[in-house]
């Protein structure tokens, strides 16, 4: 018995078929491929928004025990939780970036934490500082990589009233400003404590 050819079926004229081979074959196909983008990439955008926004929050942060009794206790003792100006920094303003991109592999990044926790490997205070140098030396050198980017967007050189600042930071601050120093080399612990085995 011999096989059917196959070059005898009819072509399949699927619009997912005639869109993968040529999606700009015709105005119609070309309209509906464009909007089909638009409506996926539109969904994927405010979809990550409304969770970036749901866990940008501070009470997000610390609904694990280990950051409220640890990092968040800190925070509250710090200048950016209580201030002259009262002018409040959460979590987020510090550790999630405002541009689109750079924010979603913040978010990435961020999830790891998150696993460890249900992970169990820093889910008690003890076990969290016992790996906290190792977590703020990588917070650190993301800081460093942007420049503190996430800084700069409350504090600059250029609009510093030295006069207002103590005599230590009156003095180093246009040092730094000349050599292109930025916030986190010489920040580091002004907001948590640093960790034990810190050397710098």
């Amino acid at each position: 018995m011999s096989r059917p050819d196959p070059s005898s079926k009819p072509p399949r004229r699927g619009l997912f078929r005639r869109l993968w081979r040529n999606p700009f074959a015709s105005v119609t196909s070309t309209v509906i491929f464009v909007l089909g983008t638009l409506v996926v990439l539109g969904g994927a955008y405010g979809g990550f928004n409304v969770f970036a926004a749901a866990t940008n929050t501070t009470a997000f942060c610390i609904s694990c025990h280990e950051m409220e009794v640890g990092p968040y206790a800190e925070y509250k003792t710090s200048i950016h939780y209580a201030n002259r100006t009262g002018i409040r920094v959460e979590c987020a303003d510090c550790h999630v970036p405002e541009p689109f991109f750079p924010k979603v592999m913040a978010k990435i990044i961020a999830s790891k934490d998150v696993y460890h926790h249900l992970l169990g490997t820093i889910d008690t205070p003890e076990k969290f500082e016992a790996r906290r140098l190792e977590m703020a030396e990588r917070v650190w050198a993301k800081m460093e990589a942007t420049e503190s980017r996430e800084c700069k967007s409350c504090h600059a050189f250029d609009s510093m009233d030295l006069r207002e600042q103590g005599r230590r930071a009156e003095i180093k601050h246009p040092d730094a400003m000349t050599e292109g120093r930025h916030c986190i080399e010489c920040h580091k612990g002004i907001v948590h404590d640093l960790p034990e085995g810190y050397d710098g």
